[in-house]
């Protein structure tokens, strides 16, 4: 019922959400209701096997009609992030004609106010530009969102920087433009030399390379199986200070603190010497070096493949020790099952463990306020009929596509 609500207003933001709220309810009352026992058909009760495979077909099937509702609300958020980001950008333009305009009084109207009110209309309107080519993809967010549809700390970053050189060049520029003497041209020619900036174009230069160094990264690291990268439901700003799994992460939150804080640096020292280029210290530059250090070498220690440790059988209270036999439960332990980002119903699901030529998904079981199975380093699956007894390779493949080593385990009759 909530889908087909929500599909007769797809455009509608109120009635998208609506219809998820709505959604994510049912599915967590049915969830907590077969957690409890109840709400079992009479058909599949008197079987543990079978009602908990129904059970997780149940939950399967719902949780799909959730992602999909995920989807429709992500789709109408994006639509209405691209109309804030360009009230973001005119509210800065704005504010900044209330601070020069505030701070002439007294002074006097200069023309590196004027040049530098210039620069950044032509920078809000190229932002404004950008937003409306990429409308459907949350505007200015598209620049900054990875593959992986989750904001890229490495691409703010440069992209912050790239805003603050760009515009300076054109403040500059606007400047040399409107000099009328021959000294005033050379001095603001030598502010754009080495000797002024050459701290900034070191900063820049590290940024913009590590944007491109951790892209490539990632790409290698995923298609090398050694990295499991799932795609998110939409953007967040925490992506910027936290991992796929939305903890917070050391090597990207020192990243983005060290990078704002130097920008922060920048943009005063543009403002306190509007003739030259912004001086960043060697000694600050030093500083975004490591940083930056710290962060690649973060993106190359993060992640890993999925690792099956053992195969055992599974025991209730009561039952007797023996051989893994066709229709048992086996425990699969290990790590790196349930990938970070996969933790939703609708990926859980995914998991499957691969007996030989047969595959069977991992069932979910419902506990009062999450799932007991599956979980990052256990998995119960019920050993298929389909499967011959003798000697068979078990492999676990998770929600991001990536198989498991091999685990040798013996059926017998």
């Amino acid at each position: 019922m909530a889908v087909q609500e929500a599909g007769q207003c797809d455009t509608c933001a109120h009635g998208a959400r609506e219809g998820h709220r709505r959604a994510v309810a049912e599915f967590l009352a049915k969830r907590d209701e077969f957690a409890a026992g109840e709400g079992l058909p009479a058909g599949v009760a008197h079987s543990p096997g079978a009602s908990r495979q129904w059970v997780s077909d149940e939950l399967t099937q719902s949780a799909r009609s959730v992602a999909g509702l995920d989807r429709a609300v992500a789709a109408s958020r994006l639509r209405g992030v691209r109309l804030r980001t360009l009230a973001g950008v005119w509210g800065c333009f704005t504010a900044l004609v209330v601070a020069q305009t505030a701070t002439a009084i007294g002074t006097g109207w200069t023309p590196a106010r004027t040049a530098g009110l210039l620069a950044a209309l032509v920078v809000a309107g190229a932002l404004t530009g950008a937003a409306r080519a990429h409308g459907a993809r949350g505007g200015l967010l598209a620049v900054l969102t990875g593959e992986d549809n989750r904001l890229s700390t490495s691409r703010a970053v440069a992209v912050a920087w790239l805003l603050v050189v760009c515009g300076t060049l054109l403040h500059l520029a606007f400047l040399l433009a409107g000099a009328s003497s021959g000294i005033r041209r050379d001095r603001l020619t030598d502010g754009l030399g080495l000797a002024a900036g050459g701290g900034l174009l070191c900063v820049l230069a590290v940024v913009c390379a590590i944007a491109v160094g951790v892209r490539r990264t990632v790409a290698v690291r995923v298609a090398a199986l050694r990295l499991q990268k799932v795609r998110a439901d939409h953007p967040r700003a925490s992506d910027l200070f936290c991992d796929d799994s939305g903890r917070a992460a050391f090597a990207d939150g020192q990243y983005v603190l060290i990078n704002g804080a130097a920008v922060v640096l920048a943009l005063t020292a543009l403002t306190r010497d509007p003739e030259r280029l912004p001086h960043i210290p060697w000694g600050l530059v030093l500083l975004v070096v490591l940083s930056a250090g710290t962060y690649l070498a973060g993106k190359h220690a993060e992640g890993g493949r999925p690792v099956v440790m053992s195969v055992v059988r599974a025991r209730e209270a009561g039952d007797l020790d023996g051989p893994i036999r066709t229709g048992d439960d086996i425990e699969i332990r290990g790590t790196g099952f349930v990938p970070p980002g996969a933790d939703r119903p609708d990926l859980l699901a995914r998991l499957v463990v691969r007996f030989g030529a047969v595959h069977v998904h991992v069932p979910l079981v419902p506990v009062a306020g999450g799932f007991a199975n599956p979980a990052d380093t256990l998995l119960t699956v019920p050993v298929p009929v389909e499967v011959e007894p003798g000697r068979v390779d078990v492999q676990v493949v998770t929600a991001a596509g990536v198989t498991s080593n091999r685990c040798l385990i013996q059926i017998t009759d």
